[in-house]
């Protein structure tokens, strides 16, 4: 679903993009625990961006018996790809999932007066702002006393993250600097130098906007010599508008990764909101390179779709528009989806996308003064096209999975065998299928046990899968915030209408009795209409059948 998102500008020539735009800082590297390691490179600059480099992801996806000779159109679309990818890469390439940069958050999105939770790969952080250098740290949410969530705690008086169990504070090196019950002396006072008493920290950068983590906290050379993804020039430039959106999906990565690669489907799953069903056409794809790194392939119609992927869960994609326009003639739009699907856990996956137009920029979220759309009004339309996927991707899953256990293979290399998949529409989503075979194990390299069955699309709701407020707006400061000014107007209004009703008795003249009554009955209208709106922040539901 989010993977709709990401495409879903290109077939609707209009309106909708996802998210706002991107007030990014300079990037920085936050330094080890023992060694201070300072990330210093200095990205180039950019007007209101920062990089949004992904680290390496996997997939859960079973494995079979090599292909045979295609005998039809779809398998030798995929012979082809599987060339393209033995042309330009080696046998000996290999990829390291936890060896990359992956963005975690939006850091307007981030409240740096609490430490909030993150799942990365499986892994259990708590990110935080530490109040003396401004830094945002990732630390394991784990407490070494006691192994309580270090992201349940608080940032103390003296600027540490302390756990709220017992009280044990730890310092931006992750080392241990209090133990309120340990004595003045003796080997308690020592235990707080104890190696035990510290917390893992792993490397952090903030770029174009977006907090960045490599999951490997002993790999903090690698990773102040690899610098994150970057986000195309155009973003810098004064003549695009830039919206971002991040939300939490319960399906996995290949599942996402595979929606993002078909712009096929945007007509049909996005109709009326970013496509519609009688502007279908054929889109024939051609792949231009692929490797180790990714793949890259493009159509030429118009719109031109150019699609890049680089691994493991950076996805771009351009649209260009050739038009023409009373008064203003010739006009080539240009329409930027560059969107971060984020391996948190098996069957949870996190959606960053950053996208960018340099057309109806009225329309768009901006710094500007005679940009009036707010940012949360914008992602109302980008969660319809999240929920327009939603559940089409969730029963997706569940039959991959029922596939995988029966044949007990590997999906991706099954995978022409139980889709069918004749047209060159589909010829990305098979670029990503071979190249999380070829080299990504066909999963993420996981921390710790991850259970593959108990994926959470198997055993949702619909509400609970369609959920905005608990994947969304807790998680966007935008939209938390116009909830939260939602609900006390309308309890304003309750109040006021109540006010009306009760003195609507009291003048003796029936012109102010009329006058009351029907200040109370707007008063009522407009209560009831604010909690109609937000349902737009929570729960909407989502029937394709019903959109004409």
């Amino acid at each position: 679903m989010a993977g709709a998102s990401l495409l879903f500008l290109s077939s609707s020539y209009s309106s909708t993009v996802f998210a706002k735009s991107f007030p990014f800082s300079p990037s920085h590297l936050s330094s080890p625990p023992p060694p201070s390691l300072s990330s210093s490179y200095s990205p180039r600059r950019r007007r209101r961006r920062r990089y949004c480099l992904l680290p390496p992801l996997r997939v859960a996806v079973p494995s079979s018996p090599a292909a045979p000779t295609p005998t039809s159109d779809e398998e030798a679309l995929e012979a082809e790809e599987t060339s393209s990818s033995s042309s330009s890469s080696s046998p000996e390439d290999s990829f390291s999932w936890r060896d990359h940069w992956y963005p975690v958050s939006l850091v307007e999105d981030l409240d740096p007066r609490l430490p909030t939770p993150f799942q990365l790969l499986n892994r259990d952080l708590v990110l935080w702002k530490d109040p003396r250098s401004g830094d945002w740290l990732a630390f394991d949410d784990s407490c070494p006393h006691r192994l309580a969530p270090l992201s349940e705690g608080r940032i103390d008086e003296d600027g540490c993250l302390q756990c709220s169990y017992h009280g044990w504070s730890f310092d931006r090196t992750g080392s241990c600097v209090r133990i309120p019950q340990a004595t003045a002396e003796g080997p308690e006072a020592r235990a707080v130098r104890s190696s035990r008493a510290c917390v893992a920290k792993l490397p952090t950068l903030v770029s174009e906007g977006l907090l960045f983590v490599w999951p490997d906290e002993n790999g903090w050379e690698k990773a102040a010599a690899t610098k994150p993804p970057m986000l195309p020039e155009d973003f810098n430039d004064p003549s695009f508008s830039t919206v971002t959106i991040q939300r939490d999906l319960f399906y996995g990565y290949d599942t996402l990764m595979e929606n993002v690669s078909d712009p096929s489907h945007i007509d049909f799953a996005h109709h009326k909101v970013t496509g519609r069903r009688d502007r279908a056409k054929p889109l024939p794809f051609k792949l231009e390179s692929s490797g180790v790194w990714g793949f890259a392939g493009s159509d030429s119609g118009n719109p031109r779709i150019s699609a890049k992927f680089v691994a493991p869960c950076y996805y771009i994609n351009k649209i260009e528009i050739d038009t023409k326009l009373p008064l203003f003639g010739d006009q080539k739009w240009v329409i930027w989806i560059c969107s971060f699907n984020i391996p948190m856990a098996p069957g949870k996956t996190r959606s960053i996308v950053c996208s960018a137009r340099n057309f109806f920029q009225l329309t768009m979220p901006g710094p500007a003064w005679w940009q009036l759309v707010p940012r949360w009004y914008e992602h109302w339309t980008s969660n319809k096209v999240y929920d327009g996927d939603m559940i089409v991707l969730q029963g997706q899953e569940k039959i991959f999975l029922s596939k995988s256990k029966e044949a007990s293979a590997d999906v991706n290399q099954q995978y022409t065998k139980i889709t069918f998949t004749p047209t060159q529409a589909d010829r990305l989503v098979l670029a990503f299928r071979n190249w999380l075979r070829r080299y990504g194990n066909s999963q993420p390299d996981w921390f710790g046990y991850a259970d593959q069955q108990s994926l959470p699309s198997t055993f949702l709701s619909k509400q609970q899968m369609l959920d905005r407020y608990e994947q969304h707006t807790l998680k966007c400061s935008s939209c938390k915030g116009a909830y939260e000014a939602f609900q006390k107007f309308q309890k304003s209004l309750i109040g006021t209408t109540v006010v009306f009703c009760a003195i609507v008795g009291i003048p003796s003249e029936i012109q102010l009795r009329l006058l009351l009554a029907g200040a109370a009955i707007v008063s009522a209208a407009l209560a009831y209409a604010l909690h109609e709106l937000q349902k737009n922040f929570t729960f909407v539901d989502y029937v394709h059948a019903e959109i004409d």
